[in-house]
């Protein structure tokens, strides 16, 4: 059942466009962008049973590709919707922290590197290069599997941070077990990292792991 076959005024769509985007609940929301249902299922209770199965939004949100599809009524349009919608959430996330000093605003660095590393399915290492003014030059996704099995090479992070002319960095990484606390391995590259790119003036401001939801930073914890 589309959303557009509701009463007038009791639908999703019509509440979030007559009492505003906080007055609808996760599920109305997600039933706004999934449009229709399936057989005798509505768009809403599809959402329901989206955000039932995957525990909530966050769930959702981290959720593979096969296990979306995997779900009663998402085809590859629906899945595409969702996909989108979490890219929109990361690039205006992005764009926030373009905008300023990533020091000075540490709540939308991590809500950056959730957008952008919360819902892999495998280990990501991530650096932000920043200018000696601490703006964002550039993000760069540079190793891929964990931190054990695939190599994080010092010699790669110091080439691309003197190519944008870094003044700092802060790396990221994301644990897809949703634990966002340090391996022994996590503090090994970490502590490779910052001799080799102290030999080039290059600051490590900190490390952020991406849990499920939560963040650990190395640089809190006083390991940095």
């Amino acid at each position: 059942m589309a959303t557009s076959y509701w009463e007038p005024g009791e639908g999703p769509r019509d509440k979030l466009l007559g009492r505003g985007e906080s007055s609808v609940s996760d599920a109305e929301l997600l039933a706004v962008l999934l449009a229709t249902g399936y057989r005798d299922c509505s768009a809403l209770e599809l959402a329901r049973a989206m955000l039932s199965r995957f525990g909530g939004l966050g769930g959702l949100l981290r959720a593979g590709e096969q296990e979306l599809l995997a779900c009663p009524g998402i085809g590859r349009a629906k899945y595409a919707v969702v996909r989108a919608s979490l890219e929109l959430a990361r690039r205006q996330a992005l764009q926030e922290l373009e905008r300023g000093d990533v020091l000075s605003s540490p709540a939308s660095t991590r809500r950056f590197l959730q957008h952008h590393l919360g819902h892999r399915e495998r280990e990501v290492f991530s650096c932000m290069f920043l200018d000696n003014q601490h703006r964002l030059l550039r993000c760069e996704d540079l190793f891929q599997g964990t931190l054990d099995g695939a190599a994080v090479y010092p010699r790669e992070v110091a080439v691309r941070a003197l190519r944008y002319r870094a003044a700092a960095v802060i790396f990221a990484h994301n644990h897809p077990s949703g634990v966002a606390e340090p391996s022994s391995a996590d503090r090994r590259i970490t502590e490779r990292l910052v001799s080799a790119l102290g030999l080039l003036d290059v600051r490590v401001l900190d490390h952020i792991i991406v849990g499920r939801g939560r963040e650990y930073s190395f640089a809190e914890a006083g390991l940095l």
